[in-house]
């Protein structure tokens, strides 16, 4: 089993920048992708959009919406991943979530993802 607890979620205003860590804890071994999935107020729990991954080799991938904006990265000694968040957007407030799985070297689909975190709240003023 893996847990994945989120943190740095909060209150900033459009244009400003925000880092999100997840710390793994459990069978972190067993990993093989790990990242970021969002979802937007008003929208049901199947339509959580894809922020971004990082898989055990290091590659990482982006959803179009943050590509250039945002970058994930990993600290491997503390089983942490990081979401830098820069040019903030209203539209990028969301409920994000980290998301592991351990069968495959990208996150979706969504059915497919081994574990997730609790969320943390991103919200972001014009």
């Amino acid at each position: 089993q893996v847990q994945l607890v989120e943190s740095g979620g909060g209150l900033v205003q459009a244009g400003g920048s925000l880092r999100l860590s997840c710390a793994a804890s459990g069978s972190t071994t067993s990993i093989n992708a790990i990242g970021w999935y969002r979802q937007a107020p008003g929208k049901q729990r199947e339509q959580r959009e894809f922020v971004a991954r990082i898989n055990s080799s290091g590659a990482t991938n982006y959803g179009d919406s943050v590509k250039g904006r945002f970058t994930i990265s990993r600290d491997n000694a503390k089983n942490t991943v990081y979401l830098q968040m820069n040019t903030l957007k209203p539209e990028d407030t969301a409920v994000y979530y980290c998301a592991a799985r351990t069968n495959a070297v990208n996150l979706g689909p969504l059915s497919e993802i081994n574990y997730w975190g609790q969320g943390t709240q991103v919200t972001v003023s014009s």
